[in-house]
This record gives structure tokens, C-alpha cells and sequence, in this order.
């Protein structure tokens, strides 16, 4: 089969859904010579762009790709996402590598046409070098990408280049789309199934036992961490609860609670001799000097209770516990756990719920934000990422996933 029908083959969808329409996809059993007329239908050009995030290729990639190098006669110039232009994508902390991803792209464009020259660059803003290569004779968009094609064409006007001819591809419909996934087969939809899964194997810890097994539960402020801690209590894990602990080595008599006085002073404690968090988190969430000289006095007290807890749920009978803790990370306290899941939310949205939540001004909820790990950081460390930017059945939907996938790989099912 030549490398024209290679590509056109790849037109053919896997279900009844026709994904190009505007070109005849053969029947089975259809003759070779047939499918070859269907590039010949295509005008080429000698130089064709297009651009995208191209992120775990998918077949709508593909056909894309392969409508592109049919399209071009002698190079292909494609533009992929990176930096600025990934910031506003859902789950941009799942998106994969770049340098993966061009990986991926170019064993793809090589199968469906060697003969091709390829030129694969970075994109950091929508028009890259579209708007001022001059060899440039089409660009390659989708429905929902013509109008970023069309502003191509005006920016090529004003640098004196010839407008580029607009080769618009169908959106391909995705059957499989759930409530909160894209109608279309998408990248953002792909990330989203990736949610509640096992994203890397967890590495073995010889520090503690078997069992119970004990997941460390970690994420940001306002990402909605403690209430999938509750889901996973509900399905038959042991709750540790860091921050409660917390408040117990913050305690008149606890184990942290005079060397917090004597660090920061009087206008930390109540008049009842407890400890003001809310005038403590507004000193040492602004400042990350304040912080550390915070955190150097309680996570060691909070790591030994913490201890403590698991030994007692061991004891009781417990084969899974879930340990929610903010500064998991942070505070080294992975030596005690068999794996990490990680919650994310978008910024502006844990913006939003920090303000609504503890009655703070943006700047402050901004600044909290800012003296903790991003979710991209996090999300290194993560073997499973969960995420409550939608309805609270879709998180629900995600903790059963990641609860039956852990019980499975530990033999409790």
C-alpha cells in the first residue's frame, strides 16, 4: 500500500460515526486503485502548517495529520503547544511532556509519509512562525480553529505575505463522551479518564508494613482534598487526619503549643490560652521565613501522633488507611505512606473557594497559593490525581475508580 493510502486509510473510523466526510472512505474489500483516488481529489501545496497541543495522540490527531501530509507536497511545518499557550488547559498537569509528545508525533508523521520534510517546532504564541514564513502556502484548521486560521491570514497581510489557503477539518464526535468530557475526541477528555487511575506504580517501602496499606492524601488549598479524604473513609479506609493533629500539638499542654507562643508571640493566643490559627496562618502564609520557622516546630510532633494513629487502626483491624496531609510532600512524610494521590484544582478556582471558604481577601488567598507546592509539583510525586472541578458525583465517580483499582492491586478485592 503506498504511503497515500496509508494515510487515507487512517480516515476510517472505528465506528459507524463518519469522521471525514469530505472524503470517500472505501468500503471493505474496496480495490487499492479506488482508495488512491482520494488523495487525488486534495490540491496540494508544497509548504503546509498546522499547529496543536497534540497531547496522547488520538485519532482525531491523526486524521488531522494525515489530511495535512496528503495536503503537502514537499515539508509539513508543525507547531506544537508548549509554556503560555498550555496555561488554560483542563488538567494541564497531566498533559505530557514535550518533547514526548513531539516523540510521539514524529513516529506517526514518518509511517504515514516519509517521503516528507518535516519541520516540528515549539509554539509559544498562537501564530508562530505561520505569520512570517514566506514558503508557507496552507494551514490546516479545524471548525473550531478556522477563526484562529483567518487571523493568521490578517497578521500575514500586515507583514506583507500572501494569505495562506484555509483547509478546514470536520471535529470528529467522540461516542464515548461522558457528563463532564467534551462532545468531541479531545486531548482535555483523555486527561480526564486518566483521573482515579494508576499513573505510575508506586515504589516499594521497606520502612513500613504491608498492612495496612496507607495512602497519602495530599493537594492545595481549596482542592477539595478533605472531602475525597471523606469518600475514601466512607468506602472502608482508616482516617488520619493531619490537620487535626495538628490542632492537638497546637493544644494548651500539646506537645508544639509553647514553642508556637514563644516563636510568635502573644497576639496568637486566644483569651482563653488556645492558639489563634487564623491570626497564625496570617503571619506565616505571607511569609515564608515565618513558615518554615512554623512548620520546623509542628510536623515533627504531627508526624509522631500521625504514627501513633496507624499503629492503633493496625491494631483494630484496618487494611487501608488514608492519610490526609497538605504538606505530605513537603514535610518528608511519604516515608510513611505506600503511595500518594494527589488532588488539583484549577488556580482561579481555588482561588475563589479559599475566599468563600475563610472569608480572605483575594491577595490572600493569592499569597497562600503562592508559599505552597503548584499542582504540577505535586503532581510529579503522584500515582494516582484526582481532581473536583465538576459535580460532586463526577469526584465520587473518580474516588470508587482509584478505590477499586487500589484494592485489586493489593489483593483486597
Amino acid at each position: 500500500m503506498s504511503i497515500c493510502n496509508q494515510a487515507s486509510a487512517l480516515l476510517a473510523p472505528p465506528s459507524p460515526v463518519l469522521l471525514y466526510p469530505e472524503y470517500s472512505v472505501p468500503d471493505e474489500g474496496t480495490e487499492i486503485e479506488e482508495v488512491e483516488n482520494v488523495g487525488s481529489e486534495l490540491e496540494s501545496h508544497s509548504d503546509v502548517v498546522v499547529g496543536g497541543t497534540f497531547d496522547r495522540l488520538h485519532n482525531a490527531h491523526k486524521i488531522l495529520l494525515s489530511v495535512s501530509c496528503l495536503l503537502a507536497e514537499c515539508r509539513l511545518l508543525i507547531g506544537v503547544s508548549d509554556r503560555d499557550l498550555l496555561k488554560n488547559k483542563i488538567l494541564k498537569e497531566l498533559i505530557e511532556p514535550f518533547d514526548l509528545r513531539v516523540e510521539k508525533l514524529c513516529q506517526f508523521l514518518v509511517d504515514v509519509k516519509p517521503s516528507l520534510t518535516y519541520d516540528v517546532v515549539p509554539l509559544f504564541d498562537p501564530y508562530g512562525l505561520s505569520i512570517t514564513d514566506p514558503d508557507l502556502k496552507c494551514i490546516v484548521v479545524s471548525e473550531e480553529t478556522r477563526k484562529g486560521g483567518e487571523s493568521v491570514n490578517r497578521k500575514r497581510l500586515e507583514n506583507g505575505l500572501p494569505e495562506l489557503v484555509l483547509h478546514e477539518i470536520k471535529i470528529v464526535s467522540d461516542p464515548r463522551h461522558t457528563q463532564n468530557e467534551e462532545e468531541k475526541i479531545s486531548s482535555s477528555s483523555s486527561r480526564s479518564r486518566l483521573l482515579g487511575t494508576l499513573l505510575k506504580p508506586p515504589t516499594e517501602n521497606l520502612k513500613i508494613p504491608l498492612c495496612p496499606y496507607v495512602i497519602g492524601l495530599t493537594g492545595g488549598s481549596g482542592s477539595g482534598k478533605s472531602g475525597i479524604a471523606k469518600y475514601v473513609a466512607d468506602l472502608g479506609a482508616a482516617l488520619i487526619d493531619s490537620d487535626k493533629l495538628g490542632h492537638e500539638t497546637y493544644c494548651p499542654g500539646g506537645p508544639a503549643y509553647q514553642q508556637v507562643v514563644e516563636e510568635f508571640g502573644p497576639e496568637v493566643v486566644n483569651d482563653d490560652g488556645t492558639i489563634n490559627r487564623k491570626n497564625l496562618g496570617r503571619i506565616v502564609f505571607a511569609d515564608k521565613t515565618q513558615l518554615k520557622r512554623l512548620t520546623d516546630i509542628v510536623w515533627p510532633a504531627i508526624a509522631i501522633l500521625a504514627k501513633q494513629q496507624i499503629a492503633d487502626a493496625a491494631a483494630q483491624g484496618a487494611t487501608v488507611c488514608v492519610m490526609d496531609a497538605a504538606v505530605l510532600l513537603e514535610a518528608g512524610w511519604t516515608d510513611m505512606v505506600h503511595e500518594v494521590w494527589v488532588t488539583i484544582i484549577p488556580e482561579k478556582e481555588a482561588i475563589t473557594r479559599i475566599m468563600q471558604r475563610d472569608g480572605v481577601s483575594e491577595e490572600f488567598a493569592k499569597n497562600r497559593l503562592a508559599n505552597q507546592m503548584t499542582n504540577s509539583q505535586r503532581v510529579e510525586h503522584a500515582n494516582v490525581v484526582l481532581c473536583t472541578l465538576w459535580e460532586p458525583e463526577v469526584t465520587q465517580n473518580q474516588v470508587q475508580k482509584a478505590w477499586n483499582l487500589l484494592l485489586k492491586r493489593t489483593g483486597q478485592e
